[in-house]
């Protein structure tokens, strides 16, 4: 019978947030007809897609022991710089490209704070958080930049950069927005990484323990500057996005991101003092507060009150994490 319960146990614990994003989900259903249509569910996973990619990366990161939380500013000065330059002429191609780089590099300069500058990776990347914005705004003039399709001359590249935010796969009986297939396979892409290579299993070994991996000969300071260089190309990505769907960028894009990303990987499980979690268990939390934000805004809840209630299921998952 004590085996029974601590296998019952295990399994609440290794499956929670699945479970939790079903029973949320059955709820809402019942509750509001509007939730279960085939459109919402597309939106919803829409709305899905900035946070699964940058979550993706944060997850990484927080795998290593670290947090980022310069990702929302990274997103908005990625997204800034992609527009300036199509608005003064670039090819679109070449504009994405070197937004991502940028956002690569941005990164890179969190990860060598927290190695090479020996900072906490909270006070590092809060330093790189203020310092993104503030460049984001000196770049916009806290304008935004609007009509960015506009601004490209090429059909090629207007083509190519609308799709990035509305474009769609059409099978027939079901269109999936571009944005969904690009977060699917960006999942896809982790889950290989993270238990399928060499890079994936020097993480965990960093997470877990970071003396036992160097004595291993992982190069730990390495492996944590690639995560931040993954979170900053992932935050990056996720702007790109952002600012194809709207077809506009501005200084306050991405604000309170990294909250959201946080929340979800550790709604997933993966464990805040770093060397545990799964990239499936963080899809399944950024599902949940999807579904979550969805759900209030169908029932017409008051945002100071949704808030308050994406706190709170904070607050449960690191007090579960904590008792695991």
């Amino acid at each position: 019978m004590e085996n029974n319960k601590k296998s019952l146990g295990a399994f609440l614990s290794e499956y929670a947030a699945y479970i939790a994003l079903v029973v949320l989900a059955i709820v809402l259903c019942a509750v509001s007809p509007e939730f279960r249509t085939a459109s919402n569910f597309l939106n919803l996973m829409r709305q899905a897609t900035f946070n699964g990619l940058i979550a993706f990366g944060m997850t990484c990161v927080i795998l290593s022991d670290g947090i980022d939380l310069s990702v929302g500013s990274t997103f908005a000065l990625s997204a800034i710089i992609c527009a300036e330059m199509l608005v003064n002429g670039i090819s679109a191609p070449l504009a994405i490209l070197a937004a991502l780089v940028v956002g690569t590099l941005l990164g890179v300069v969190s990860g060598i704070l927290v190695t090479k500058g020996r900072l906490q990776p909270f006070i590092a990347t809060l330093i790189t958080m203020t310092a993104y914005r503030g460049f984001a705004m000196i770049l916009t003039d806290g304008k935004p930049i609007s009509k960015l399709k506009g601004s490209i001359e090429s059909e090629f590249g207007a083509k190519l950069f609308e799709t990035l935010g509305k474009g769609s796969l059409d099978l027939g009986f079901i269109a999936i927005p571009v944005p969904v297939i690009i977060m699917l396979v960006s999942l896809a892409i982790f889950w290989f990484v993270l238990h399928k290579t060499t890079f994936g299993r020097k993480l965990y070994a960093t997470g877990s323990n970071i003396k036992c991996a160097n004595l291993v000969g992982v190069d730990t300071t390495k492996t944590k500057i690639i995560v931040y260089a993954i979170s900053g190309f992932m935050a990056a990505l996720a702007g790109l996005i952002m600012i194809s769907r709207v077809d506009s960028a501005q200084s306050i894009l991405g604000e309170g991101y990294e909250l959201d990303a946080i929340a979800a990987v550790a709604l997933g499980g993966t464990s805040m003092s770093g060397g545990r979690g799964k990239i499936m268990g963080t899809f399944a939390g950024v599902l949940i507060i999807a579904v979550l934000n969805n759900g209030m805004n169908i029932m017409g809840i008051n945002t100071y009150y949704q808030s308050v209630v994406k706190a709170l299921v904070i607050l449960i998952a690191v007090l579960a994490d904590r008792k695991r």
